[in-house]
């Protein structure tokens, strides 16, 4: 047994500190789960289907594309295509590159337009009419409870993609779902320390936040946080998903007395609010005797890009950074350049890591039982994915593993070195309760096998 799960009690709240022992590969063959007993879109043939769920328009559409390509090229190295890319890292880990358990892995796409409904939409008809045995995707909080709580209804998996909600594993979790990408809370976690290191304790800030779970959360862990080091949070805003001109939404902050800027926006929203901010003049600005600080809690590289010059100096945090030089990282880098040419983004590498670890969960409970997937998937810790040693905590399918805090590189050396590592947040420091207040509320349940 790890010292991570060693040190974890029976809430799944770790004691003590993270280390990189691993848990050795589990078997289930033969026992609980055995091919044959019904369960939903049990495979007949020689293949098995997945379903990726992406938003293919909206807001987060650049999120989505990256998502695809990170599937496909994950799928090609399940069926023993290319050069394998993090399958020759990851450990425990019992894939074979011959597909999942013999059967070849196909997929079908769907868009999920960043709206709740369409996605629901297009999951049901994957599950229904393509058989898929599992759903994934999603680059909207909104949309990945929504489709959640769909496959835990329906019988079947659902492998979150880029979902930073803390709803998404906490009051709206589910047996059938799970999330490998970080949340609102450890993003405040790891950034506020940060923050107050460069800019003192004493700070007013003022929100402009996405109004749905994602921003509602994001608000809430940042403003608790940073309240904690000394800061005042004077004003928050919500604002609409796709608004394209903040304008209005900006102006009032420049007589509000505020000198931080908090923009809890992602995607194409983050790039609009912050190019309009630096336009209204706000990172030349002085208040309260300070240089007025401009704050994006949740980054991403194709954001950043987005935004240029923008960028430069504004701290924030990211799930995972393709600088990363850990083994993992590289042969994940590696690979995807190869295919399509560029670095991938965090959105691309969470969607990638979590077909893998659907894949040799299979492998290792001998079965697509969704039953049989989640007892393998349930404190499964891992490790060669990037981030360090993983915990997959049983309590709520959340996973534990290094947090990344980045800004805006100053002296970029490409159009792709937009962002900088500045701190990695080991792991015990955003681990908690499962019962904490900002996740309670909700119940896991019990897995749901569908119906044969």
């Amino acid at each position: 047994m790890s010292l991570i799960k060693k040190n974890l009690d029976r809430r799944g709240v770790l004691k003590g500190s993270a280390a990189a022992g691993l848990a050795a590969p589990m078997f289930f063959n033969g026992s609980a789960f055995a091919e044959g007993e019904n369960y939903l879109n049990a495979p007949k043939g020689k293949s098995v289907t997945f379903g990726f769920n992406v938003p293919q328009t909206g807001a987060y559409a650049d999120e989505g594309a990256d998502e695809l390509r990170a599937y496909k090229l994950a799928v090609k190295h399940l069926n023993g295509e290319g050069d394998g890319g993090m399958m020759n890292t990851f450990k425990p880990s019992n894939l074979k590159g011959n597909g999942i358990l013999g059967k070849k892995v196909e997929f079908v796409t769907g868009d999920t337009q960043t709206k709740s409904d369409a996605a629901r939409s297009s999951a049901k008809k994957m599950i229904e009419a393509d058989k898929a045995i599992m759903i994934t995707g999603g680059s909207s909080s909104g949309v990945a409870i929504a489709v959640q709580s769909l496959c835990q209804e329906a019988g079947v998996i659902f492998m979150a993609g880029l979902t930073h909600s803390n709803d998404t594993t906490g009051k709206d979790k589910r047996a059938n779902g799970f999330r490998h990408f970080f949340n609102g809370f450890q993003s405040g976690a790891a950034l506020a320390p940060v923050l107050e290191n460069a800019y003192g304790k004493d700070r007013k800030a003022y929100h402009l936040t996405a109004d749905y779970t994602w921003g509602w959360t994001i608000e809430q862990s940042i403003s608790e946080a940073t309240q904690a080091k000394g800061w005042e949070t004077v004003e928050t805003v919500r604002t609409p998903l796709g608004a394209g001109d903040f304008s209005q939404y900006l102006t009032p902050v420049l007589n509000s007395g505020a000198d931080v800027l908090v923009l809890n926006h992602y995607g194409k929203d983050m790039v609009n609010s912050l190019t309009q901010a630096v336009k209204f003049g706000m990172r030349d600005k002085q208040v309260n005797g300070k240089d007025f600080t401009i704050v994006v809690p949740l980054y991403s590289r194709l954001m950043a890009q987005g935004a240029g010059e923008n960028v430069k100096g504004i701290f924030g945090s990211t799930n995972w950074h393709w600088s990363l030089t850990d083994d993992g990282s590289k042969a994940f880098v590696k690979s995807f350049g190869q295919e399509y040419g560029f670095p991938p983004s965090q959105a691309a590498h969470t969607c990638y890591v979590q077909t893998l670890l659907y894949a040799n969960a299979a492998e290792t409970a001998g079965t697509f039982n969704p039953c049989g997937i989640v007892e393998a998937l349930e404190d499964f810790e891992f490790d060669g994915l990037g981030n360090g040693p993983t915990l997959y905590r049983g309590a709520d399918h959340q996973c534990f593993k290094d947090v990344l805090v980045v800004k805006g590189n100053e002296n970029p050396t490409s159009k792709f070195d937009i962002l900088e590592v500045v701190e990695v947040t080991p792991a015990e420091q955003v681990i908690y309760d499962p019962e904490h207040e900002m996740f309670a509320g909700g119940e896991l349940g019990e897995c749901n096998a569908g119906a044969a």
